[in-house]
């Protein structure tokens, strides 16, 4: 692990937020939420991350939200550090247009970008865009794409490549950026850690328990030895956290008394056809919702210290939250940090006020923990208890959403 400190990043819902779990399968065009992801909103959650010291923000990528290029490009303006991990589908683009976009993106921002590639884990969702490419072979033409995005943001030299999915003649950019925008990947299956080992810079997991976590770590690790590389490691999740346990349990309880039955049998329903492995591993944790009832009991979805699965009840993709007072947040991302992760990929419902949560509440918890957090300077003075009033966050929503 390359870097001493603690690096935390949120994430943009382009589909819209909500005080509830946002629904929708992987691969679905199922999500909604009551909050519009307009570029009013957009704007407020960019400023929220960028005041609490996160390190970027992860746009998604798909049927059902907004176009991650164009809905980052729009905040450049509105930011000043905050970087943007854009999601890059390379089966569906030109790697020669994925680096012309990623070098045109550095220059505008100063040098803000980092890439989040997807592969794309559903076969019809894929084909609603045009790309009919098996799993494995999607694989296969993100390897070549990613050999000809990494030349061009570089080299200087020109690059010809007629491989089996990816065939391009002197490719070259007119302007290479100063800094080529680091490469995130994520990806469980052997093929999914093979490409992230000969090109990611951090590889990605959602959050599963620790110990599962450091085994998958360990594959990703010994697969990019065998390239001569190392790589970064960082993790995926929600986060649930309050000044004390109780009240944050209490928030986990509400957000799954919200959930219909029988809205969770059709998701998981869903969500059992997907040929991810990464999605297959999170609905395992609840055994796809199979025990779920009207009245169960928040703690009943906890399968590891402070580790909740109830957002992947009817979440696709990233379904696991950690649950507690800010001093165990903060314990329990300090383990994942002291196993090798140093990124963490947080979110919550709502994510505009959840990110003062975090910022206020579970940063200065790390911090009296002894950790270092990028983007916060260490305090000069003892880090106090933190007390989150919602002055600030509540401040900032729009008035159509304050209900």
């Amino acid at each position: 692990m390359t870097n001493s400190n603690i690096t935390l990043h949120w994430f943009l819902p382009t589909y819209g937020d909500s005080r509830a779990i946002m629904a929708g399968g992987h691969g679905t065009t199922g999500h909604y939420g009551e909050r519009e992801a307009d570029l009013g909103y957009l704007t407020q959650l960019a400023l929220a991350a960028e005041s609490n010291g996160f390190e970027s923000v992860l746009v998604p990528t798909g049927l059902w939200c907004e176009d991650a290029w164009i809905a980052t490009a729009a905040l450049i303006g509105a930011t000043k550090r905050l970087g943007f991990l854009v999601a890059a589908r390379p089966s569906l683009v030109s790697p020669t247009v994925i680096a012309q976009q990623a070098a045109t993106f550095q220059k505008l921002s100063n040098g803000r970008l980092k890439l989040n590639v997807v592969i794309g884990g559903e076969d019809h969702e894929q084909r609603s865009f045009g790309d009919h490419r098996t799993k494995e072979e999607r694989y296969a033409m993100g390897d070549e794409a990613l050999e000809v995005i990494e030349h061009l943001l570089t080299r200087a030299e020109p690059i010809t490549l007629h491989g089996k999915h990816i065939d391009v003649e002197n490719a070259v950019l007119s302007r290479r950026p100063a800094n080529a925008p680091e490469i995130f990947f994520g990806g469980s299956s052997p093929a999914g850690i093979e490409v992230a080992a000969k090109h990611a810079g951090v590889y990605l997991t959602w959050g599963e328990r620790p110990a599962d976590v450091q085994q998958k770590i360990e594959r990703a690790r010994t697969a990019a030895a065998a390239h001569g590389r190392e790589l970064d490691y960082g993790i995926r999740l929600h986060i649930i956290a309050r000044e004390t346990e109780d009240e944050a349990w209490a928030e986990a309880q509400r957000l799954i008394d919200g959930l219909d039955p029988e809205v969770v049998a059709q998701i998981q329903g869903g969500l059992a056809r997907s040929q991810s492995e990464g999605q297959r591993r999170m609905t395992a944790l609840h055994g796809q919702g199979g025990a779920f009832h009207r009245g169960t009991d928040a703690r009943d979805l906890e399968i590891a210290p402070n580790l909740w699965s109830g957002i992947g009840l009817v979440r696709g993709g990233a379904g696991t939250a950690l649950v507690g007072s800010y001093e165990q947040v903060a314990e329990r991302i300090g383990e994942y940090f002291d196993a090798g992760l140093g990124h963490f990929i947080l979110s919550g419902y709502p994510h505009l006020e959840e990110a003062f949560h975090v910022g206020e509440g579970v940063v200065p918890a790390l911090q009296r923990l002894g950790y270092g957090v990028k983007n916060r300077p260490a305090p000069t003075t003892p880090v106090k208890p933190a007390h989150v009033p919602f002055t600030t966050a509540e401040a900032a929503l729009p008035a159509a959403s304050a209900s």
